[in-house]
Parts: structure tokens; C-alpha cells; sequence
């Protein structure tokens, strides 16, 4: 039976298995819109948030409190030394011309941003075994409602309070929390194992391209319709993926009666080990928490997410605050690293798949390779950024890199679940990705409050600098321990009854 199924894969591999276009790779380009989806709503806010503001009278206010406590004189010191002056104004924000109707100050502001974090990370646990046990399909697909519900209901609910504003984001971040859980769950069952870089990174790469979208459309319509449209139309536009996600996608090839040739499943099947396994209800968590490869990936992962939640959040911030973009040009500029980090992120995969196929590199070297590309190229860009002053052209340039390679990611430790335990994939992101998660509620009140009444430079040389350090801690752990290899706490051995039952058919045909 043994030989059979290596046969099968074979020939699979011969070209057997291929149609015209593999259902498999729909399932991932699929699970990439919706991912887009669920990141264009998480950082859909940060851009909006900048037209919903009113800056003027945030300045005003910051003014008259400094004028009170007779600090006048630092205030003007600070605007001298400290803060960018442009003599081209053609594409410098005015603030008067985008002022917004709320009086939120950088504390408030951090919160709202913050507040998906809290819904997010309330989710993820929960959300990881659900996938496992029950269904990834269907989880995937009630995120997506959620954020979609959400989001329509945000204009009303920001004009009453602003503590509504943050309920709604709080509702969002429960969505996306199972989101990553979910579609690793989907990926451990849908992708053949030479395959799985590839398939992966076609998945993951769709919260880049969210985010190009989701900043490019809201910095749109934030400056055409108005800030309430941002909710009111990409609210309803996420609707269509709901629907095809739910006629379309099945939970595992097993489960798929339509759309898919007969011998995709059979290859999909064969090559992942054999038809629909029991999912063991036991997670070994003592083993799991001494695994140095998993602890490894934990570590990384949460290191690696301040530095792309600093950017993804705050990106456009520094760049309006800052460098002085108007809004039609922060939206533009803040999106284009984010399209450059798909691009990337795609040819990475591609490369790393074929070496790996031509037996040049190890799955634990391809990891390695990822990660270092997501970790010392932004960490070495944000050093520069630190100090190139209010040269817009330089900024602009080394943001670019620094994000475009954080893209590695996807490629690296974000993968790296699936290679040591494909049998609890699910679980083991969702504490990851948990832990990871910290920095996204943590960032926006630390950007927040280190910017209060402070937008300089100076200010966020520091929050740069921070995230260097954090860079460096997650360089030298990963290269150290991270590991490709299947861990053999994975192996749950099955009851008696159970494992003579499988094992049975297999000595028949030995016999034969």
C-alpha cells in the first residue's frame, strides 16, 4: 500500500494531477482575498482616522495647556529645532483643508487603534482549536461577516462616542483574531508538503495586498465621499467574498465535491499522508512549551510584529504628521511599500520553493532565510531613518525597503507552525499570534503617548529605535533555534482499538 501511494504521488507529480488551474491554488488565492479583506479593515482605521480628526483644534488645545503652565518657550524651541518646515507646499498637508468633525487627541487616537488588538487577541485562542475541531471554512467565513456588520455600523456609533468607535473596532478584532488560525488550519490540509511554501506565501501575501487596497481606497474616499463612506463601501464589497467563499470552498479535499478533479484530490490526499486523520482532542503543551523550535517561532513572531505593526499602524501617522503628506499623498506613499511587500513576497516564496525542490537548501534554511530578510533589512533601514532628518525623498525610500522585506515573513517563521506540528498548525499560530499580538494594542498608546503634544522627530527616533532592538533579539533567537523539522511531540499515537484498525489493511496488502 506504501509503494502504491508513492507511485500515485509520482505520477501525480508527473503531471497526473494538473488541470488547467489546480483548485488548490484557488483555494489559497481565495484565502488571500480574504485575508485582504480582513487587514484592509484592520488598518482601514489609521488611515481614516486621519480625516475623521480635527487637528486644528487638537493644536489649539495643546497650545492654550502649554500656555498655562508658562512652557511657551519649549513649545516654540521644539518647533524650531524639531520639527520638518517644507518650501514646497504643493503636496504638505494643510490641516485646516482636512480637518474632521471629532476632537480626539493622541491618547484617544491610540486607543481607538489599539482597541482591535483587544478583540483580537480575546479570539485567537479559541478561534485555533475551533479550526481544528470543528471548521476552518466556516470560521474564516463568520471573521469576514463580522468585520463586514462592523464596519457599517461604525459612522453612526463614532458620532455618538467615541467609546462606541472602539466597541466596534473591539467586535473587528474578534473576526480577525481566528482569521490566521483558520487559514494555517486550511493550508495544513490543502497544501502538499513541496508545495506548502509556495501555497502559504500566496495566502499570507494577501495582507499586504489588503493593505495596499484598503490605504489607497481609503485615502480616496476619505478625501472624495467623506470619512463615512470608508465603512459604508468597503463594508458592502466584502459582501461578494462571503458568498463565493462560502459556494466554493470546502474545508479539506476530502469535503470538496465540486470544482475539483478527481485526481488534484487523490494527489492532495496521498501526498499529505493518507485520507482524513482523527485530529487528536489532547495538545501536548508541556512538550509544545519546551520545544526550542516552537519557542523560537514564539519569540520571533512577537518581535517581528512590533516592527510591522509600528509601520502598519503608524505609517501613514508619521507620514501626515511628519513628513507632511496630504492626504491623497499619504494614501498613495503609504501604500506603495505594502504592494512592493507582495511583490516581494511572492518571488521569495518562488525561490525558495525551487531551491528547495533542486535539494539546495534544507525547509529549516529556507525559514532561516525568510525571517533574516524580514528582521536585518527593516532593522538596518530604520536606523537610517532615525536620523535622515526631514529628507522626505530618503524617508519615503528606506520605509519602502523596510517593508517590502518584512514580507519575508511569510516565507520564514509564519510558515514555520506547519513544518514542526502540521497536526495541531491551528493552535500552535493562535498562541503565537496571540503573544504577537501584544505589540499591536501596545504600539499605538506607546506611539500615542510618546507623541502627545510631541510630534517631532526626536519622538519617533525612539519608537524607531525600540524596534531595532526588538530586531536584533528576534535575529539572533531564530537563527539560533529555529528548526524545519516535523516535532515528534506531532506524533499522537492512537487508542489500541484504533490503531489495529489502521494498521490491519496495511498487513493485508504487505501479504499480497
Amino acid at each position: 500500500m506504501v509503494k502504491n501511494i508513492e507511485m500515485a504521488v509520482e505520477n501525480s507529480n508527473t503531471g497526473g494531477h494538473r488541470t488547467l488551474f489546480p483548485f488548490r491554488y484557488l483555494m489559497a488565492i481565495m484565502g488571500s482575498i480574504g485575508l485582504a479583506i480582513l487587514y484592509g479593515f484592520k488598518v482601514n482605521a489609521s488611515v481614516a482616522i486621519v480625516a475623521m480628526v480635527n487637528h486644528t483644534a487638537i493644536k489649539s488645545y495643546i497650545k492654550l495647556s502649554k500656555s498655562s503652565n508658562d512652557s511657551e518657550t519649549n513649545n516654540t524651541a521644539l518647533t524650531n529645532t524639531d520639527i520638518c518646515h517644507f518650501d514646497d507646499t504643493s503636496n504638505v498637508a494643510t490641516t485646516d483643508d482636512e480637518n474632521g468633525p471629532f476632537i480626539w487627541n493622541e491618547l484617544i487616537q491610540g486607543l481607538i487603534l489599539s482597541s482591535y488588538f483587544w478583540g483580537y487577541t480575546v479570539s485567537m485562542l479559541p478561534g485555533g482549536r475551533l479550526a481544528e475541531l470543528w471548521s476552518a471554512k466556516w470560521l474564516m467565513n463568520g471573521s469576514v461577516l463580522l468585520n463586514v456588520v462592523a464596519s457599517i455600523l461604525t459612522p453612526v456609533a463614532a458620532r455618538i462616542h467615541y467609546w462606541l468607535f472602539i466597541v466596534m473596532r473591539f467586535l473587528q478584532g474578534i473576526g480577525g483574531g481566528v482569521s490566521f488560525p483558520a487559514m494555517h488550519v486550511m493550508i495544513a490540509k490543502w497544501a502538499p508538503p513541496n508545495e506548502r511554501n509556495v501555497i502559504a506565501s500566496i495566502v499570507y501575501a494577501g495582507t499586504a495586498l489588503g493593505t495596499v487596497i484598503s490605504i489607497l481606497l481609503t485615502g480616496l474616499l476619505a478625501a472624495n465621499l467623506g470619512w463615512e463612506s470608508i465603512f459604508y463601501v468597503e463594508g458592502a464589497l466584502c459582501l461578494i467574498w462571503c458568498i463565493l467563499w462560502w459556494l466554493m470552498i470546502a474545508d479539506s479535499p476530502e469535503e470538496q465535491t465540486r470544482f475539483i478533479n478527481q485526481k488534484e484530490k487523490n494527489y492532495i490526499i496521498m501526498s499529505l499522508g493518507g485520507h482524513k486523520k482523527n485530529i487528536p482532542k489532547v495538545i501536548p503543551w508541556l512538550q509544545v512549551f519546551r520545544s526550542k523550535p516552537f519557542m523560537a517561532i514564539l519569540i520571533t513572531h512577537f518581535c517581528s510584529n512590533f516592527g510591522w505593526y509600528m509601520l502598519l499602524i503608524e505609517l501613514p501617522t508619521f507620514m501626515n504628521q511628519i513628513l507632511k503628506f496630504d492626504m491623497s499623498s499619504n494614501a498613495g506613499l503609504s501604500s506603495v511599500p505594502f504592494f512592493c511587500m507582495w511583490l516581494f513576497t511572492m518571488i521569495l516564496s518562488k525561490v525558495l520553493a525551487t531551491l528547495q525542490e533542486k535539494g539546495l537548501i534544507t525547509v529549516t534554511i529556507s525559514r532561516k532565510i525568510g525571517t533574516l530578510f524580514a528582521s536585518v533589512v527593516p532593522m538596518i533601514c530604520l536606523i537610517q531613518v532615525s536620523y535622515v532628518g526631514c529628507d522626505r525623498t530618503r524617508a519615503v525610500v528606506l520605509m519602502t525597503i523596510a517593508v517590502t522585506c518584512i514580507g519575508g515573513m511569510y516565507s520564514g517563521f509564519l510558515a514555520n507552525h506547519i513544518d514542526i506540528a502540521p497536526n495541531f498548525a491551528g493552535s500552535l499560530v493562535a498562541v503565537t499570534n496571540f503573544v504577537a499580538t501584544i505589540p499591536g494594542f501596545v504600539v499605538p498608546v506607546f506611539v500615542g503617548q510618546l507623541t502627545h503634544g510631541n510630534q517631532t522627530i526626536e519622538a519617533w527616533r525612539i519608537i524607531f529605535l525600540v524596534t531595532v532592538i526588538l530586531y536584533i533579539i528576534e535575529i539572533v533567537v531564530y537563527t539560533t533555534f529555529g528548526s524545519g523539522n516535523e516535532q515528534p511531540w506531532n506524533q499522537i499515537e492512537a487508542p489500541d482499538e484504533e490503531a489495529n484498525d489502521q494498521t490491519l489493511p496495511l498487513r493485508r496488502n504487505n501479504t499480497k
